[in-house]
């Protein structure tokens, strides 16, 4: 009998409960336990001030790997230009009422416009 992996099965339906029970639903679960249970916390206790800690710092290391260390396509893009995206975006969102949609479409224009231009893309 082969084991429970993607693999393990060959049912064409497999791989997609496969993604469901061990990708989605444990996430989800933390995601709904979250929402019912951020009602009850005081804003301002050291609990969740540490979780918000930890989710930016997790945040912060994600946009810092993307742009020291990317992968695939965003690798033909020049540090120099990766980097400029990042401050533009982060001056953006900081002049421009700290807004992230807004931040980003700044961060975006700089990422693809600038190569664009370069000829580089």
């Amino acid at each position: 009998m082969t084991g429970l992996d993607f693999h393990g099965i060959d049912a064409i339906w497999w791989p997609y409960l496969f993604i469901l029970l061990a990708g989605w639903l444990p996430t989800d679960v933390w995601r709904w336990l979250g929402v019912f249970s951020a009602g009850r916390l005081n804003e301002r206790s050291p609990a969740v001030a540490l979780a918000r800690t930890i989710a930016t710092s997790l945040v912060a290391a994600v946009i810092g790997r993307l742009v020291l260390l990317p992968g695939e396509s965003l690798e033909a893009i020049p540090l120099a230009i990766r980097i400029a995206a990042l401050a533009v975006g982060f001056a953006a969102y900081y002049w421009l009422g700290r807004k992230t949609l807004i931040a980003i479409l700044f961060a975006e224009i700089v990422l693809l416009g600038v190569p664009w231009g370069l000829g580089i893309i």
